[in-house]
């Protein structure tokens, strides 16, 4: 997300760079390829013109740091504008004082509802509380079948109710919702989500009936679930439920697509109301808070080095990552048994390109965040599977893999010997390079839980 507005954005920079001063002229000049940029990331026209006037107003007023070139100065009132209007602090969490905390999911057709229900689910067991899930679309069987595989999947109780012979409408609705609460106060369960019908647009008998599952409930989270890449169109919706409902927050789901960034720049300032969640890819754990000085750090090519870090630390086996960085940095180094686990670790991070669009996109990370949408992910199936093909003597001692036995072990995997013998030489360099950085003491400044099993997987691997 934001790859393009922050392509941008930092071209306009550079046009400040050599300028003595701030003047009316090349500000003016920065703000139009600001304000492009913008409005291409498809944010909407009025919080752009409302952005252009607070930074052009900052940009030439007294608070402006002398200490500071003027590329410096614009990029830190930037960041400061888009800091302010993204709610600069991040969202709490809605509790109730005497459980169970009940989450209404409202949101179209499509917009990913019952998936980030699952994922919310996730999120609530990490924090240590017991939550339960619901879906009171009687309309669709369909969507009542798939809240039932994403409970199984995510392993959180699920209350399905019996629809009886009673006709699909707001009475059932309720029925359940009910029923729902009390099942969840029965067994213990501190949340309860509700993932609610969705229309294909919206309409006076899903407000209706919203209306009254949110009197019903009283819930303590009104979540608005939009699909970030439908931008504009998003914001617009989230609009009008809050008029109806009252929003507390804003989930934008699909945020490692090709979603420009508008919506998630614009919605929070349309609606008033803070984007609480992204969900960012398919993956259960692919759902984290907003944090919208982070995101502003994305947006400005500064990366998200604190979430990455988070994401390792909650991911990642630190006494693995050690036991590795000590065995590949001292005595005989490492084998491809250990290199096998530590690519397993690294999956478990998500993808690389995932990974990859974290890090700054300036100084030596400069190109990674592009270049990241080249990597194949099916070479790290392609390494185990290599690996898991060898015998249990030739991943601890690769010295004996002989011609014969590369044959063996590319048939035995799918691949070909040229991809066995490349995986062997990447292998030795990287054993030699961590010996390498033993001996020049650099042990002590290796980060810890990790970091020694990512620079493994970054390893270019191919064919031939």
């Amino acid at each position: 997300m934001f790859e393009n507005l922050t392509e941008k954005l930092q071209r306009a920079f550079k046009n400040l760079r050599g300028q003595g001063v701030l003047t009316e002229e090349n500000v003016g000049e920065v703000l139009r390829e600001i304000r492009m940029a913008l409005l291409e990331a498809d944010v909407n026209l009025n919080v752009v013109k409302e952005l252009m006037e607070h930074i052009r107003a900052k940009a030439m007023g007294s608070e402006v740091l002398t200490a500071l070139s003027p590329g410096e100065q614009v990029v830190k009132i930037v960041h400061d504008e888009l800091a302010a209007m993204l709610g600069k602090d991040t969202a709490r969490f809605k509790f109730a004082s005497k459980p169970p905390t009940v989450i209404l999911m409202a949101g179209l057709q499509g917009s990913g509802k019952t998936t980030t229900s699952g994922k919310l689910a996730v999120w609530l067991k990490k924090g240590g509380h017991r939550p339960m899930l619901v879906s009171v679309d009687v309309y669709r069987p369909a969507a009542r079948e798939q809240l039932k595989v994403v409970a199984k999947t995510v392993d959180v109780r699920l209350y399905e109710g019996d629809l009886k012979d009673e006709a699909a409408g707001t009475d059932l609705v309720l029925r359940l919702a009910k029923e729902a609460r009390r099942e969840a106060t029965i067994m213990g369960c501190d949340t309860l989500i509700v993932d609610t019908a969705g229309r294909l647009g919206i309409d006076e008998e899903l407000m209706r009936e919203m209306e009254k599952l949110k009197k019903l409930l009283d819930p303590q989270e009104i979540l608005f679930v939009a699909d970030a890449m439908t931008g504009q169109d998003a914001v617009n919706s989230a609009a009008d439920f809050h008029r109806r409902l009252g929003l507390t927050g804003v989930v934008l789901t699909k945020m490692d697509g090709d979603a420009r960034g508008g919506a998630a720049l614009s919605i929070r300032h349309v609606t008033g109301q803070p984007i609480k969640f992204l969900g960012t890819g398919e993956k259960p754990e692919a759902f984290e808070p907003f944090h919208p000085d982070r995101i502003t750090g994305r947006i400005l090519g500064h990366g998200d080095m604190i979430s990455l870090l988070e994401r390792a630390e909650s991911t990642l086996d630190k006494k693995k990552s050690e036991d590795f960085a000590k065995k590949a940095l001292m005595g005989d180094g490492f084998s491809l048994e250990d290199f096998r686990d530590q690519l397993g670790q690294i999956k478990k991070m998500g993808s690389m390109e995932s990974i990859l669009k974290m890090l700054p996109s300036v100084g030596p990370f400069a190109g990674l965040q592009q270049a990241s949408k080249n990597v194949d992910e099916s070479q790290f199936t392609r390494l185990e599977a290599i690996i898991n093909s060898m015998t249990k003597a030739e991943r601890r001692n690769a010295d004996i893999i002989s011609g014969s036995r590369r044959k063996r072990i590319a048939a035995g995997s799918g691949t070909t010997v040229q991809d066995v013998n490349a995986l062997l030489r990447q292998y030795a360099q990287m054993s030699k390079m961590f010996k390498q950085m033993g001996k020049g003491g650099m042990m002590k400044n290796m980060m810890r839980g990790g970091v020694a099993g990512m620079m493994g997987g970054k390893q270019k691997f191919g064919r031939g």
